[in-house]
């Protein structure tokens, strides 16, 4: 199916290749009663990124035995990638915390069980407050008592997620998009990727969208996303991961498909299309399309189901491909028609979109000619 496969990528490959790699990020509640038989079996099933998380997804009065649970995990995971068994040794895993001083805590109980982990996902990142970089702090004497310990250890990694009312209010929005760029850019080494809270966005303003919605359609929203791109999307700035999308289940509906009929036609996947919108996977696949299109790469999810869709759609198609190949070789300028003939490429303009267009080649292959997203998504569900 592809014309170049994806590279093979290890926890030591360079940060800006993982982050671009990262793809469906699947949380999963800390609290779940066998986590390590989670992860291996989520990472068998091909998933490349996933968060234990130890905020919105568990209650206040579960966090002890939620932080205990991660610690045995931890432990368990590294004893088993001591004795060279299991299967989640290249398996970028996060855990999302809810403080700086978790975060503290949770470093000094899992002591060396902290290689395997690749880092942590901290929420409502904001500096007004001068959280963000007590944040980071933490962070910072984390890595400094791994290198103590051992100089080789691999230094661990943050995704802060964008959700903090004052990011997402008109009035507070632009000088604070500014100070936690700020930070960002100061702490540059330490940051994987950036992460939207499209739930605390909606939750601000009273919202919640359905199924038969993506996040772009509810405006206040995709305002602040809009915003968030406009700050860090920049062809120098981060990578900036899709909002999560929170249905998994079939029920009633009331807008129509957001998947045509004739691409599946001509395939000779009907068959295909209709289990899509029987599970309601089109609203994923549409809003997919538009987070590319807006800049963002890879997805937070909450079901395991969604991970390979995620896959399937961030992989390159021949066409963008060559595309990219041909704006990339040609950085003087000047314009031309594509190599399929069906567009202007642009040398200069262009030159940002190929590039990122490329490192996603690297991290999730190239279609192969003959191959359409339908084919993938159909390999996807199989």
């Amino acid at each position: 199916m592809f014309h170049l496969p994806p590279q093979e990528l290890t926890l030591e490959t360079d940060p800006g290749l993982l982050a671009s790699a990262l793809g469906a990020t699947l949380y999963c509640p800390a609290t779940r009663p066998d986590l390590v038989k989670d992860i291996r079996r989520q990472a068998a099933s091909g998933a490349v990124s996933m968060v234990l998380c130890l905020e919105d997804s568990i209650a206040d009065a579960e966090v002890p035995a939620a932080e205990t649970n991660v610690v045995d995990a931890l432990e368990q995971l590294h004893s088993a990638a001591a004795r060279r068994t299991g299967d989640t040794a290249d398996l970028m895993l996060f855990v999302r915390v809810r403080t700086p001083e978790q975060l503290l805590s949770l470093a000094e109980r899992s002591g060396p069980a902290l290689d395997v982990l690749t880092g942590f996902v901290l929420p409502k990142f904001e500096n007004t407050s001068g959280t963000a970089q007590r944040f980071l702090d933490a962070l910072h004497t984390v890595n400094d008592a791994r290198r103590a310990y051992d100089p080789n250890a691999r230094p661990l990694r943050a995704m802060p997620i964008l959700e903090s009312p004052l990011m997402i209010h008109a009035e507070t929005r632009s000088a604070t998009l500014t100070g936690i760029l700020e930070v960002l850019e100061a702490n540059r080494q330490d940051i994987l990727a950036v992460r939207i809270g499209a739930t605390d966005m909606s939750s601000a303003y009273g919202l919640r969208r359905s199924r038969d919605l993506t996040i772009y359609d509810v405006k206040v929203v995709s305002a602040v996303i809009g915003d968030i791109v406009n700050t860090f999307g920049r062809p120098d700035g981060f990578i900036i991961s899709g909002p999560v999308w929170e249905h998994y289940s079939s029920g009633e509906r009331l807008m129509r498909p957001m998947l045509r009929s004739t691409p599946f036609a001509d395939a000779d996947e009907l068959d295909l299309r209709q289990r899509l919108l029987t599970a309601n996977l089109d609203g994923l696949i549409r809003e997919i399309e538009l987070d590319q299109a807006n800049g963002l790469l890879g997805k937070t999810v909450i079901h395991p189901s969604h991970v390979p869709l995620v896959h399937a759609m961030s992989v390159v198609s021949h066409e963008a491909y060559l595309d990219a190949l041909h704006i990339s070789g040609t950085a003087g300028g000047g314009a031309a028609a594509s190599p399929y003939r069906n567009k202007m490429n642009e040398m200069k303009p262009h030159q940002a979109w190929a590039a990122s267009t490329l490192v996603r080649a690297a991290a999730f292959g190239v279609a192969a000619p003959d191959i359409s997203y339908v084919d993938l998504l159909e390999a996807s569900m199989n």
